[in-house]
C-alpha cells in the first residue's frame, strides 16, 4: 500500500511543478501596457453642411496603445493617420449631433476604424486600443 501513495506523491509534485512552470510563463509574457500618444498639433476643421454659416471644430487626439511596439509605428505612419482623421472630421455634417456626446463618441469609434484599418493596411502587426478626444470644442 505504500507504493499507491509514492505515485500519488509524485503525481502531486508533478501537478506543482507544472503549476510553477505555468506562472513563470507568464511572468515572462509581455507586461501589459498602457501608451498614451498625442496627435499634436490638434485639429482644427470646419464642418456642417456646405453653404452653412461656417463652424468650426477643434479636436485634440490622443491614441492608446497596448502595446509597446505601437508608439514607432504610429509615429512613423502619423502624416497618413492625421490625413485620415482631417478627412473624417470634415465630413461631418451634422452639427447638433457631433456636438453631443452619443456623436463624439460615435465619431471616437469611426476614427479608431479608420487608423486600424490604416495600421492594418501598412501590414504593421499593431492596432490602436481606443482614441481620445482630450479637448473637444463646435465653435458656431
Amino acid at each position: 500500500m505504500t507504493l499507491p501513495m509514492a505515485q500519488t506523491g509524485f503525481a502531486q509534485d508533478e501537478d506543482a511543478e507544472d503549476e510553477t512552470a505555468q506562472a513563470q510563463e507568464e511572468e515572462e509574457a509581455e507586461p501589459a501596457v498602457t501608451d498614451y500618444i498625442a496627435m499634436n498639433p490638434p485639429f482644427v476643421t470646419h464642418v456642417g453642411e456646405p453653404g452653412q454659416s461656417l463652424v468650426y471644430l477643434k479636436a485634440a487626439v490622443t491614441l492608446r496603445a497596448s502595446s509597446a511596439t505601437t508608439r514607432p509605428v504610429l509615429e512613423v505612419h502619423m502624416p497618413r493617420l492625421r490625413h485620415e482623421l482631417v478627412m473624417l472630421f470634415g465630413e461631418q455634417t451634422d452639427v447638433d449631433h457631433l456636438a453631443g456626446n452619443a456623436g463624439q463618441n460615435a465619431l471616437r469609434q469611426e476614427a479608431m476604424k479608420r487608423i486600424n484599418a490604416v495600421l492594418e493596411e501598412q501590414q504593421t502587426g499593431e492596432t490602436v486600443a481606443d482614441v481620445l478626444f482630450t479637448e473637444f470644442v463646435v465653435q458656431r
